[in-house]
């Protein structure tokens, strides 16, 4: 996030950081020519001049922290998942409703070019009625590579793949396809110890205490469904990371730069051409400087578009509503493994139609 908001210097400026490790706060505030450093939110939240605060706690205090800035009267962009509780997403969503207040929230993959087009895509009936889709949203977990920190808290109860990758793909089939009805799943813990393959950490054994082997099924209704993985046991894979099916076609998403190889977008079309069917590699170069931003923005591109938000009063393309529709899928998946039932869904959102 840091070494990236120099390149919106025109947009936003970071006037001060907050850690509980009150010396790494310092440390990071002097690499970065950040004026204050605080040692809890609650002190930079009263003792510095905001406009927003950018949320990068780890998952099971989002809610907390989400709701001491929105109350502070900060704007906020906030990591995934949004909350780890019903409760606190609404809490969350009605003080910025109340207050007049943006939010966003990770993930950020509805930026994507790619996405966007294939939303148009889609919307505008290129593949016809949609009956399926297959979304990959798994790696091989932190333990698998050389993760820099300890990646103990990766694998124990209130964490897990689901909250930490199985939400990507949540985001992106329902910013393409739009709110779920409901989701079934089976969740479980393929070892009960992980050893860190590599790294400082190497060699450590980790009780594992979260399902680290997560699948979904989504139903949107009028018998269009998807499946979403949410693992940490994808070790590699070379096909799209979203396949989308529909009656007249299909539409690959490579999922650069994190996916699968191939062009960024494909589609399939009966009648390519009149009596032909054919797959089609749309030429981006139109957006192909978008993409290169979104990429070199990285995370950061959360403040970027919170900066655009707020100035222009737009609807964020991340916003609030659609990230308390994803927990609540990934806390109904959890049921549904529970009980072996489908869980109906109540929440619901509207994405803005930047892309027409």
């Amino acid at each position: 996030m840091l070494p990236n908001l120099a390149q919106i210097s025109d947009k936003v400026t970071p006037v001060a950081i907050a850690d509980p490790v009150l010396e790494r706060a310092r440390s990071v505030a002097d690499t970065y020519g950040i004026p204050k450093a605080f040692g809890t939110l609650e002190e930079m939240l009263d003792g510095a001049e905001l406009d927003a605060v950018i949320n990068l706690t780890p998952i099971p205090v989002h809610g907390e922290t989400c709701r001491k800035i929105l109350s502070a009267g900060k704007h906020l962009a906030t990591e995934k998942p949004l909350a780890t509780t019903m409760a606190d997403a609404n809490d969350i969503c009605d003080l910025a409703a109340q207050r007049g207040l943006t939010v966003v929230c990770a993930p950020y993959n509805m930026l994507y070019p790619d996405r966007m087009q294939a939303r148009r895509l889609i919307r505008h009936g290129a593949i016809g009625k949609v009956a399926f889709a297959r979304v990959r949203s798994s790696h091989g977990g932190p333990a698998s590579g050389n993760w820099p920190l300890d990646p103990t808290w990766f694998y124990q109860k209130g964490s897990g793949p689901l909250y930490d990758m199985g939400v990507y793909g949540i985001h992106e089939i329902t910013g393409l396809l739009g709110p779920a009805k409901r989701v079934v799943a089976f969740a479980g813990i393929t070892e009960p110890v992980r050893t860190v393959r590599g790294g400082p950490f190497k060699g450590k054994k980790i009780e594992v205490t979260a399902d680290d082997n997560v699948l979904m099924m989504l139903d949107f209704g009028a018998s269009t469904f998807a499946v979403v993985d949410g693992t940490f046991n994808v070790n590699a894979a070379r096909g799209p990371k979203v396949e989308i099916y529909g009656r007249e076609g299909t539409i690959n998403i490579a999922g650069a730069p994190y996916g699968g190889e191939g062009p960024p977008l494909e589609i399939f079309q009966l009648d390519a051409v009149p009596g032909l069917g054919g797959w089609i590699t749309p030429t981006l170069r139109e957006v192909e400087a978008q993409t290169q931003r979104a990429f070199g923005l990285h995370r950061a591109i959360l403040a970027d578009h919170l900066a655009d938000c707020v100035a222009t009063g737009e609807t964020p393309m991340l916003n609030v509503d659609h990230a308390r529709h994803i927990l609540e899928i990934m806390l109904m998946a959890e049921e549904s493994s529970r009980t072996g039932q489908a869980v109906p869904l109540t929440t619901t959102f509207e994405l803005p139609d930047r892309e027409e």
